[in-house]
């Protein structure tokens, strides 16, 4: 269930075993927050980390994301995730053929550089390898149908689904699972009124940067045959969005390798701005109006500064503090790690931004086998769970770069499960 990047995963594992396999799709796309995000791959000990002499082991992957998370998370979940994550961006780009380049980001509450950058710097790669992969493998993909409910047995178990057509008259399909079902259909970051159940502060006034279908269907589909779910009230906020449609602003990885820093409308640094997603956030939402201005350089910088209605005086000022923390690479007052490079060419850019819903932390209970739980910690014969509709895996937030790593882990998991 779901034509996104676990769904997928998921599907192409289950294929590769020979088994016949299809993917129920309710949009006419194969997309998900995958193909909408940078889809950077959090991998300890990869290749390029090898080739730069960089120490990392996925001991200190699972210790990141344990402390990222405030410990919230299942340490068991983590550790699968931290061990396996390196073999699963290798199996994407060995049989699946994603490119990665030959760069290497480092996110917010990552200890070290480690996450590979794919081609592009976006999720089309991923995605279009991914479903080049489904098709080669006949995998059949059926688009335009939403799942209305999961079908179980007198025993409880998983049989098949029941679905309906919604592009064409609205017909009904039943469609049997001999093996098992894998739900990946996503969080429900798009739900407002499902973020405001579980999350009351997460209402209309934040804008949404997930895709269109990320309503939670999944979740409320597994909960009524009996699911377990966990960290429902975890919602993650992405801090640099655009102000109207609330939009990622992928131009903001410039802040991500070091080449960017944020202030408020009087011109002055106010975080570390390779802090938490959730930290950065919150200050930000403290400053005036809301909102935070990411400047970077490639000599209109006053210009730049008035049309943005920020303290041009000040901002020269802060720059200048900025550049001599580059130099002397310490950051005394916000004790930032990564100063790649001064702000000190121009023409500059300055950037409205404001936080939006990214990630929901909350979703069905799995173990590591990615099956799904009841709330006695039985399983739920043959319904199996990866990417973001599970929970419990991240804790009360999510560090970028580790959803890619969690869906194609888990995603593998469950393909390689359900058909046993």
């Amino acid at each position: 269930m779901g034509a996104g990047g676990a769904g997928l995963v998921a599907a192409i594992t289950a294929a590769e075993t020979g088994a016949k396999v299809a993917v129920v799709e309710k949009l006419r796309v194969a997309a998900g927050n995958t193909l909408l995000s940078g889809a950077e791959y959090a991998a300890p000990a990869n290749w390029l980390q090898k080739e730069q002499n960089i120490e990392d082991s996925p001991e200190v992957l699972e210790a990141d994301m344990l402390k990222g998370g405030d410990n919230e998370a299942d340490p068991a979940l983590v550790k699968i995730l931290a061990e396996q994550a390196t073999a699963g961006a290798e199996w994407l780009r060995d049989d699946v053929k994603v490119e990665w380049t030959d760069e290497l980001m480092r996110f917010g509450g990552h200890s070290v550089t480690r996450s590979l950058v794919p081609l592009g710097a976006s999720g089309v790669e991923p995605m279009s390898k991914l479903l080049a992969k489904a098709k080669e493998l006949g995998v059949t993909i059926i688009y335009d149908t939403t799942v209305k409910k999961l079908l179980v047995d007198d025993k409880g178990a998983v049989v098949g689904v029941e679905a309906e057509n919604t592009r064409g008259n609205g017909d009904t399909y039943t469609l049997n699972a001999n093996k098992g079902v894998v739900l990946a259909t996503g969080g429900f970051g798009s739900n407002i009124e499902m973020r405001k159940k579980y999350n009351p502060e997460m209402d209309e006034k934040y804008q949404s940067t997930d895709f269109v279908a990320d309503t939670g269907d999944g979740i409320v589909m597994a909960e009524a045959v009996g699911a377990e779910l966990r960290d429902m009230s975890y919602i993650q906020t992405y801090p640099l969005c655009d102000t109207v449609s609330g939009s990622l602003l992928y131009v903001d990885d410039a802040r991500l390798y070091g080449f960017s820093i944020l202030v408020n409308a009087e011109g002055k640094r106010f975080v570390n701005e390779l802090g938490r997603r959730d930290v950065l956030s919150k200050v930000i939402l403290s400053q005036t109006g809301g909102v935070c201005y990411e400047l970077m350089d490639q000599s209109g910088f006053e210009e730049a500064a008035k049309l943005m209605g920020v303290d041009p005086t000040q901002l020269v000022e802060t720059v200048k503090q900025y550049n001599s923390c580059v130099d002397a690479q310490y950051d005394a007052e916000f004790e930032r790690k990564a100063m790649n490079k001064k702000i000190e060419n121009g023409p500059f850019y300055l950037i409205k931004a404001t936080p939006a819903v990214h990630h929901t932390m909350g979703g069905v209970a799995i173990n590591t086998e990615a099956q799904v739980l009841r709330p006695d910690g039985s399983v739920i014969p043959n319904l199996y769970a990866a990417g973001e509709v599970t929970g419990d895996i991240h804790g009360t937030t999510r560090l970028g770069s580790c959803a890619l790593a969690d869906l194609t882990v888990f995603g593998r998991i469950a393909g390689q499960n359900v058909v046993k």
